[in-house]
């Protein structure tokens, strides 16, 4: 009864997915209906079965998900060919060799860099490869063990993370995206084993005051490293970003709107001071004229990457023994921004990233502001 459910949620998926195929049991065993290709004349189709040669259970109806979302791909690149499929009469992957999993992940790392979007910024794309998504695939193809990449190989991967770590928060937007690369229909509880996107909960009360950022930055005993401390707290900026803007609007008669480099992780984007005394404050308009007054590292993208310059960054701090971290500075920024009341969309914006990203990782913030907003607005009714 319970394997009877979990088919009909499977074909449900599909039809949400608007696949037109349907995984249906006959016997012990799974198969694959749904209008095909004859198979003397392709240009025609008929209701017809796919013998997957997998058993009518959990680990069946996993392969069988795969196998539609493969079928499907290949009917919509006019690519679908009866013999590949007679000859594997089981899994889709099941004479595959054991390399399937290594050919895979070439494969999406070729999407991966092919992708219009990214060739604007090549360096950025090879640190966000490298650091958000290398690790995690190499986690999966060992946990692979000769298998092939499917649901459970997914989870299983994801499950290797601690709960609630940021590891693990990244390593499922990583397999996400692999996932959709390979149509590979995601476990529904997906996103609540993932942990969620942003600050980790143990985090979530330890964001330094004003107060403390301030403090904290009077115990940095190079200048240098005290400017770039000041530009990630007064501009929310990533660690490698202080190394790769724009800061000459910050000298008098300026505008003091700083200009992150297209050379970014995000590419380029603008962003403003909140505090706009903290300009003043960590002597941030020496850097309008003289950019080499901050500390002096290695930025050649031919020589180095974006993640090895943040590394740097992280590493200083811990150097000092400093009571912030990088990130706590970014999230502090970000955290002024929604007291103050500027628009999700514009603190996103200046941030680097998406909407939807800044909601999740500041949802407790967002929503107390939100409420307030509108208890004051029923306060002032009733008042009135």
């Amino acid at each position: 009864m319970e394997f009877e459910k979990a088919l009909d949620s499977a074909n449900t998926r599909l039809a949400a997915q608007g696949s037109k195929l349907r995984i249906e049991q006959r016997g012990s065993r799974l198969n694959l209906r749904g209008l095909l290709p004859l198979r003397l004349d392709p240009s025609q189709t008929k209701l017809q079965r796919i013998s997957l040669g997998v058993m009518a259970d959990p680990d069946g109806l996993d392969h069988a998900l795969h196998a539609a979302a493969l079928v499907r791909l290949q009917l919509e690149q006019n690519c679908f060919d009866w013999s590949a499929w007679s000859a594997r009469r089981r899994s889709p992957h099941a004479l595959e060799p054991t390399q399937a999993v290594d050919t895979a992940l070439k494969r999406f790392e070729k999407a991966f860099f092919s992708d219009p979007r990214r060739r604007r910024s090549p360096s950025g794309s090879r640190t966000t490869w490298s650091g958000a998504y290398l690790p995690y695939l190499r986690r999966l193809s060992k946990q692979a063990d000769g298998s092939t990449i499917d649901a459970a190989l997914l989870m299983r991967t994801l499950m290797s993370y601690e709960d609630g770590s940021r590891s693990r928060q990244q390593c499922a937007t990583a397999l996400a995206a692999l996932a959709r690369f390979l149509e590979i229909p995601l476990p529904d509880d997906w996103r609540e084993e993932a942990g969620g996107y942003g600050l980790h909960r143990a985090r979530f009360r330890q964001l330094p005051t004003d107060r403390q950022i301030l403090e904290a930055a009077l115990t940095i005993p190079n200048p240098s490293w005290r400017l770039a401390y000041g530009l990630m707290a007064t501009y929310g900026l990533r660690n490698h970003e202080v190394f790769f803007c724009d800061c000459s609007a910050l000298g008098e008669g300026g505008d003091r709107v700083l200009r992150v480099l297209p050379t970014t992780k995000t590419g380029e984007h603008q962003s403003w001071p909140f505090h706009p005394e903290w300009v003043e404050r960590f002597g941030l308009q020496e850097l309008a004229d003289n950019t080499k007054a901050l500390p002096s590292i290695s930025t050649d993208l031919r020589r180095t990457t974006l993640q090895q310059v943040g590394r740097r960054v992280s590493e200083q701090f811990r150097r000092y023994e400093l009571p912030i971290t990088p990130y706590d500075l970014r999230h502090a920024w970000a955290v002024r921004t929604i007291h103050i009341g500027l628009p999700d969309t514009v603190a996103a914006r200046m941030m680097g990233h998406s909407v939807a990203i800044h909601t999740r990782t500041y949802h407790h913030w967002i929503t107390r502001r939100d409420q307030q907003q509108a208890v004051d607005a029923a306060l002032a009714r009733h008042r009135a």
